[in-house]
Formats: C-alpha cells, sequence, structure tokens
C-alpha cells in the first residue's frame, strides 16, 4: 500500500525517506511473489517454505510502515476526506470491479461490500486502524492493549471477516507498534547508525532469517499438518483453525513476537540510501490493487495445477511476481489507473462555505 509520507517541513517540500520508500517496495513485492507461488505450495515443498517465510511477517509489515506515519490525534477535515479518497472509495471501485471479473468468470452476481475480496481487506483494516487509534493513544501502554485484544479476538467466533474485522484486530499490535516507532524515535537513530555498528546489526539480521528458514524446513511436515499458514493470516478463530485449546491465545502471542522479530530483521536489511528502485516505493498502491487482476487468470488456469510441478515452475513465478510488481509501478501505468486507484473525488464532498450559518438579517 502506498503509506502516507512524512510531514511536509516548513520549507514546504515534501522529505522522503528512501529507507521507507524501499521497505514498502520489497513488501509489496513479496506480496505479488506470495500471490504467485499460492496454488504451488500443495504439492510443492519449496514453494511452501518461500510461502510461510513471507507470510509470516509481509503483512504485519504493511501495518508497520502504515502507523509509522499515522497521527493519533483527532482527524481533521483534509484527514477525513483522505480516509474516504484513499481509502474506502478505491475499496469500493475495486469491488466493484471485482463483481464484474466475478460475474464474467463464473457468473456469480453477489456484490457484497461487506465482505472484502481478496487483497482488498487491508483497506478495510487501514480504515480500522485509523479510526482506533486515537482512542489508543489516549490510554496507557496502547500496544499492551493492542496484542490483548489481538490474542482476545481469537477466541471469539462471532467475529470474522465483516468489514474485515477479525483480520483489522488480528495485526492491530502491529500498526500501533509503527506508530511507537515513530514516538520512540528508533527508526531515525537507525537512519543515523554509523557503518560499522550497523554491519553488525545487519549480520543478526541475516542469522534471525537463516535461523527462521531453517526451522521452516526442519518442521516442513509437521507445519503442514498444522496448516500453519493460517495462523498468519489473522482472520480466523482459534476454533476454526482446528485449535480450540485455552492456550491458543499463547500461540498467537508467539506468532506476533515472529513477525516483530522478523519485521526489524527486514528493515535493518533493507538499503537506507536512494536505490534505483526506491521511487518504486511510491506506486505500491497500484502494484498491491492491480497485481491480482494480472495473476487471476494463470492462477486459475491449469499452469500451477499438478502434483509433480516441474522445477523451473517455481523461479519462472518467483521472477514474474518481481515483473509484475516492477511493471505496475511504471508512471505509465500509474498515469492510466490513476482514476481508479488515486480518484479525484472533490465533487464528493460539500463546499465547506456551505456549512456555514446563514447571516440573521
Amino acid at each position: 500500500m502506498t503509506i502516507p509520507a512524512p510531514t511536509i517541513p516548513a520549507t514546504g517540500t515534501r522529505k522522503r525517506v528512501p529507507l521507507w520508500d524501499n521497505a514498502r517496495f520489497l513488501a509489496v513485492t513479496l506480496v505479488v511473489i506470495g500471490h504467485s507461488i499460492q496454488r504451488m505450495t500443495g504439492a510443492s515443498d519449496n514453494a511452501y517454505i518461500i510461502y510461510l517465510l513471507i507470510y509470516s511477517f509481509h503483512m504485519p509489515a504493511f501495518a508497520v510502515i502504515s502507523g509509522y506515519f499515522s497521527k493519533p490525534g483527532p482527524p481533521d477535515g483534509t484527514q477525513m476526506k483522505r480516509v474516504l479518497t484513499d481509502i474506502l472509495l478505491p475499496y469500493f471501485i475495486m469491488e466493484a470491479i471485482w463483481t464484474v471479473v466475478q460475474f464474467l468468470a463464473t457468473g456469480s452476481q453477489d456484490f457484497n461490500p461487506t465482505k472484502a475480496s481478496w487483497t482488498l481487506w487491508f483497506l478495510l483494516a487501514l480504515a480500522i486502524f485509523r479510526l482506533v487509534l486515537p482512542y489508543l493513544a489516549l490510554i496507557r501502554f496502547p500496544l499492551a492493549w493492542a496484542v490483548v485484544l489481538s490474542i482476545a479476538v481469537g477466541y471469539w467466533s462471532n467475529v470474522d471477516n465483516t468489514f474485515s474485522l477479525a483480520r483489522a484486530l488480528g495485526i492491530l499490535p502491529f500498526f500501533v507498534l509503527g506508530w511507537q516507532l515513530k514516538r520512540w524515535g528508533l527508526i531515525d537513530r537507525w537512519n543515523d547508525a554509523p557503518a560499522r555498528a550497523s554491519l553488525w546489526i545487519r549480520g543478526g539480521a541475516v542469522a534471525v532469517l537463516v535461523v527462521w528458514i531453517t526451522v521452516i524446513i526442519v518442521n516442513i511436515e509437521q507445519f503442514r499438518m498444522i496448516s500453519l499458514q493460517h495462523w498468519f493470516f489473522y482472520d480466523a478463530s482459534y476454533s476454526d483453525m482446528g485449535a480450540a485449546v485455552w492456550w491458543a491465545g499463547a500461540a498467537r502471542l508467539g506468532f506476533i513476537l515472529l513477525a516483530t522479530i522478523l519485521i526489524a530483521a527486514f528493515i535493518v536489511l533493507v538499503p537506507r540510501h536512494s536505490t534505483p528502485l526506491t521511487v518504486w516505493g511510491q506506486a505500491t498502491m497500484y502494484i498491491y490493487l492491480l497485481h491480482t487482476f494480472v495473476l487471476y487468470p494463470i492462477r486459475e488456469s491449469s499452469l500451477l495445477a499438478g502434483e509433480n510441478p516441474p522445477v523451473w515452475l517455481l523461479p519462472l513465478m518467483i521472477l514474474m511476481g518481481i515483473g509484475i510488481a516492477l511493471a505496475l509501478g511504471t508512471p505509465i501505468v500509474r498515469r492510466v489507473f490513476r482514476p481508479l486507484v488515486e480518484p479525484r473525488a472533490s465533487w464528493l464532498f460539500i463546499d465547506r462555505d456551505g456549512l456555514k450559518a446563514p447571516r440573521q438579517p
């Protein structure tokens, strides 16, 4: 997703931090890769290993980035308009398009905006995050309360994916964590860290990822048996995942801590300076919303079906995912699809002057 940029300095120029643009693009590329190989995970252990690695932290990382650039105070008129134009309006536009696609592909005529299609759940989650943050910011230990809420919602089977509520509350701690990182100034300190210290920290980040990949490889059969990926979706209750036990909340807490460690390793390994790909970090909304339409016919075809996929198919799909992310972030794509992804909706709002009280005679 495109995350709001840092506040504009007094000079009037918007200063972008390369670290965050790089992180945005890398995270959304992981989203595309994950969706590209998803249909192969049932037959390919290698695909499943990569899939678990990606899904263990990539959407929580998006929530962290979103929280970092969010304001905790009551929203003003401009911020409220941005929620409508940047989140809710694109959501309804894309839901309408998906309804047409589903009708053409399957004959389905069900337009139900309360149930987000595929990746659109994160737009609703962002709206919910913006709604609850001002209240969380008023209380002590907001991050701890967000974690408690995330754990608790897993015990409530009546909280489902209507308006993506279960998933939004499930990953709420990561959004609050991002906001807290801004307050703590940790990212600023990392950006200013000397090269020698950075080298040691990055070495630790590589070690963390190597250890987690090794754990996945060693336990791949056990992870298949328990369908580990469902724990990373945060979209179902514990009972729906076949874990109707009292200690299921402790398991979710463990996965929250795991994702936090992996996100830290990810951010540490992201280049802090401008790279040729930094500019793509400003187009993540386009990549996120449009890549599903590119992948849908491929996923629905027989290309990814079969119990013994050829060895070349997995690297091909990974490269295809990277290529799709790069292509959808180009200026021409942004120009063509801007009315759908970033609609100019001045017609939607009333004239503020119209709210003024009429002059008394």
